[in-house]
């Protein structure tokens, strides 16, 4: 019955007009190309300038070198073809407009979000390396650091869940959720019914997903029947029979905000396998936190910012930020964070490359993925290679044979240096989390690849000299325990067919 659930999906819906939709408009591409070529040399010339353009402007422009090779490589193999396709790459609208929308969303919520002085300058004088990682931070990233906050760590989704409820029970004001993947089944319903609830007495309720669900989990019409129960709900970047671009970079977050007080993140989505109610590539491990006290308004704010850019007025950021101080705890500091895929800067890249560079002792990293550039190579290689021990732990049981395929290619490289690598046999490691020295980790959205460094809209939690440090580093260690530890003798019993389609994959990483 599963089987034919899903086929009835994708034919009875939208994902198979998306898709005939998409090839028509390739199928165009290439008919102008075509018509290019036999119809008028002038005109054939004349994209073969324009091809010859693009490839300077490629080679010329801000960025990273991969990206310029995965573009490079058709424009010299197709000219013609390739500098059509690049240009309408190149033109898309929609794109621009959320970048110039979140820049100005983000102007506005500056006011909101000022750096306590008191805070910044104890931490400068506690640690300036870390000092100057805040003030980067602050500056390319409107994202402060705060202290008066508490955070509670979840070694699974299954642990989690039961707080998030429970959270979610004590809602005053307002709930906000925004996730990549939202799911029918006994985690979404469980949580729907206490908003439905919340909504009767008066409680604002409003639920974002990426709009990639109305492919193959959720129908189009599911925002309208959330607001037939009081839920106010949006796709972010809906997909439309028009390609584009702007696609190509979805909403990757996982954040909830309940009264501007508690708020959530981390790599669990509103789905069971998130919380092995439904087993999917084995037992499910994944890892979150719950934010309370002040660290939450930028969480609140992350939000609203999403949340108002297809909206014409300006988010009432007073409405939703609490005062400050509500708790006196000083347990370390917390650095909320959110990742653009527009602009110049890559802060979820830069705050691993943070880690790696001024680690001391180790870095133990969890993460499903595994498709790297050459810096964050440069990075894990020279840590270990200075002492530092540098342990990665992959799922063994991977959701994409194709990512899994790709990141095996980076394998030979990394245990050679010295970096230890390891597969969580009883499944799937979902977790995105790095930790160090006892005094360093994040826990978040960020995965180690390309989509989340420079694709995504991501988010995580960035602690120094936290208590919960110590509980992540013990769970890392648990799940270690649990692990079949990879050697070069076991990189080189390889499939052939594995290292060809890993090889062959690596040459459009950046895109995947």
């Amino acid at each position: 019955m599963k089987g034919i659930r899903g086929i009835k999906t994708i034919i009875f819906g939208r994902t198979l007009i998306v898709a005939v939709a998409f090839i028509i408009q390739f199928l165009l591409l290439g008919v102008t190309f075509f018509w290019a070529k036999e119809y008028s040399g002038i005109v054939y010339a004349g994209f073969s300038v324009l091809g010859l353009i693009a490839l300077l402007h490629i080679f010329n422009s801000r960025g990273n070198p991969d990206f310029k090779l995965v573009w490079m490589l058709p424009l010299l193999l197709f000219p013609v073809f390739g500098a059509l396709f690049y240009t309408y790459i190149m033109i898309q609208p929609g794109t621009k407009m959320i970048y110039q929308r979140l820049r100005v969303l983000g102007e506005k919520s500056k006011v909101y979000l000022k750096q306590d002085e008191k805070t910044f300058e104890t931490l400068k004088e506690e640690n300036p390396q870390m000092g100057r990682m805040a003030d980067y931070l602050l500056e390319h990233g409107n994202c402060p650091v705060y202290q008066n906050t508490t955070i509670q760590y979840f070694p699974l989704g299954d642990d989690q869940f039961p707080e998030l409820l429970k959270q979610l029970k004590k809602a005053e004001k307002f709930i906000f959720l925004e996730y990549f993947i939202l799911e029918e089944g006994y985690m979404w319903e469980s949580v729907l019914e206490i908003l439905q609830e919340k909504v009767k007495a008066g409680v604002e309720v409003r639920v974002m997903y990426d709009g990639m669900c109305e492919l193959t989990l959720l129908p189009n019409f599911y925002p309208k029947l959330l607001k037939k129960y009081g839920i106010q709900c949006k796709m972010f970047a809906p997909i439309r029979p028009v390609f584009s671009s702007h696609y190509n970079n979805r909403d990757h977050r996982k954040i909830v905000v309940i009264d501007g007080k508690v708020a959530f993140t981390g790599g669990t989505n509103l789905a069971d396998e998130y919380i092995n109610k439904k087993e999917r590539f084995g037992h499910w491990k994944d890892t979150a936190v719950m934010i309370t006290g002040d660290a939450v308004q930028k969480f609140t704010c992350m939000f609203l910012e999403m949340w108002h850019t297809t909206e014409k007025q300006e988010p009432d950021y007073e409405a939703y930020l609490t005062p400050k101080s509500i708790l006196k705890e000083k347990d370390g500091y917390v650095i909320p964070y959110d990742v653009m895929p527009y602009g110049t800067e890559r802060v979820g890249k830069q705050i691993y490359l943070d880690i790696l560079n001024t680690a001391c002792q180790y870095v133990h990293i969890m993460t499903p993925y595994l498709i790297l550039d050459y810096e964050m190579i440069s990075a894990l290689t020279y840590a270990a290679k200075r002492g530092v021990e540098v342990s990665i732990i992959m799922p063994h049981i991977p959701d994409k044979q194709y990512a899994f395929a790709l990141a095996k290619t980076y394998y030979n490289e990394l245990l050679e240096a010295g970096v230890k690598i390891s597969e969580y046999k009883p499944g799937f490691v979902h977790a995105k989390i790095f930790v160090s020295d006892n005094k360093k980790a994040v826990v978040g959205t960020v995965n180690l690849d390309y989509r989340s460094f420079y694709h995504h809209f991501e988010c995580g939690v960035f602690f120094y000299e936290n208590s919960e440090i110590k509980r992540i580093e013990e769970d890392f260690e648990e799940t270690m325990n649990k692990c079949i530890h990879i050697s070069l003798a076991d990189y080189k019993k390889l499939k052939l067919a594995t290292r060809i389609e890993g090889k062959v994959l690596r040459l459009i990483a950046p895109l995947m």
